[in-house]
């Protein structure tokens, strides 16, 4: 005979699919949040290191103009992507390198004819501003034939920019991932601190007075 014990356990409530709904999108919504704080302290991370750029940039961008219209000087100085290459005597190089200069990085190629057009007056940009205080860094992309760039150099008279090569293709599929390059030429202005200052998508007239009005203030010290 069943003896009664005078009270009875509670009963559960059922889980329903309403509830289960709720709690994945609390977490989603918890991780989701989490991953924006981690995405903005980076950026604040990197801001703040390029901090002292922000007022060059903003000094500079009234000049990218006339043959230099298409240079896009930005608002937010940061560190360029890290790339690899090497220099003429197959030393590996990356731009952390040239930390404590001025840097213009070109990316060309011996196909690409707005490449060759321009190389003449980034050669006339080195020998007017080149120096430890800034170096055009003309990096040739060619995957193939390595000896065609350099005679392609010698051949058209360009002897003031060091040679300077990435025969594997990847540097420029790492500009191309991070959107800083579309096609050829693609050049950089990074500064003495390590901090990218303008990004230009096409070809420019280097050598041109407005050119050079450029250079002068962005390598005048503050």
């Amino acid at each position: 005979m069943r003896r009664e014990t005078g009270h009875t356990a509670p009963m559960r409530k059922p889980v329903t699919s309403r509830a289960i709904a709720i709690a994945i999108l609390a977490l989603g919504l918890a991780a989701a949040g989490g991953f924006f704080v981690f995405r903005k302290d980076s950026a604040t991370v990197a801001s703040a290191e390029c901090s002292a750029a922000f007022a060059a940039s903003a000094a500079l961008k009234p000049l990218a103009t006339g043959q230099l219209a298409a240079l896009a000087v930005g608002n937010a100085p940061k560190p360029p992507p890290v790339v690899q290459f090497t220099a003429r005597d197959g030393e590996p190089k990356t731009l952390s390198d040239f930390k404590g200069k001025t840097i213009l990085v070109n990316l060309w190629a011996t196909w690409c004819v707005p490449c060759r057009e321009e190389m003449p007056a980034l050669d006339k940009l080195q020998a007017e501003f080149g120096g430890p205080n800034f170096e055009v860094v003309a990096i040739n992309v060619d995957t193939r034939n390595a000896d065609k760039p350099k005679a392609w150099l010698a051949q058209n008279g360009i002897h003031n920019l060091a040679y300077y090569a990435d025969p594997t293709g990847k540097l420029l599929q790492v500009l191309q991932k991070s959107g800083h390059a579309v096609g050829l030429p693609t050049s950089l202005l990074v500064d003495s601190a390590g901090c990218e200052i303008a990004l230009l998508k096409g070809p420019a007239e280097w050598s041109s007075p407005d050119a050079f009005a450029f250079m002068r203030a962005a390598l005048a010290k503050p």
